[in-house]
């Protein structure tokens, strides 16, 4: 039996992480799962490539914590490339209506007119994933955002 083709978005930034199965460009199923990313992410793909036939993935790339966002570039790269699945990228904001994104202490990331800065004491926003995938407003520069130095 065949399996059904689909395309994945994984935000992987945000606690719990999001994940959704997207057939025909609509959200079907939506996976929440707490852990850490290194955990989380082959246990997840492990069962959506036993279900799916995956198309693509799309991830948010940052910023965030640099260790998920690298985690996961090096995941799904590594799945890009053994499984011929199309990646592609996003910056977090546009996973919660640009909204600031919890940096490290009382720390923010902001994003005004495109440039991303950190603030203090702003209120951080919820993190979603669209009813319908648009991969046209994704981006083929999936190399990790990252506006502080790694540590």
């Amino acid at each position: 039996m065949q399996k059904p083709l689909v395309d994945i978005v994984a935000v992987v930034i945000s606690k719990p992480m999001l994940i959704g199965v997207y057939k025909n460009s609509q959200l079907s199923e939506t996976i929440q799962k707490e852990g850490m990313t290194s955990d989380v992410l082959p246990e997840v793909f492990d069962e959506l490539l036993k279900k799916y036939e995956i198309n693509s993935i799309s991830y948010s790339k940052g910023p965030g914590s640099f260790m998920a966002i690298k985690l996961a570039y090096v995941f799904f790269k590594t799945l890009s490339i053994t499984r011929n699945i199309r990646l592609f990228a996003q910056d977090g904001f546009y996973f919660n209506g640009n909204t600031p994104i919890k940096a490290v202490g009382n720390s923010y990331f902001v994003k005004k007119e495109g440039i991303i800065t950190l603030k203090k004491d702003e209120t951080p926003g919820t993190f979603h994933l669209p009813k319908r995938l648009e991969l046209n407003e994704m981006s083929e520069d999936v190399e990790p955002l990252y506006i502080l130095k790694a540590v």
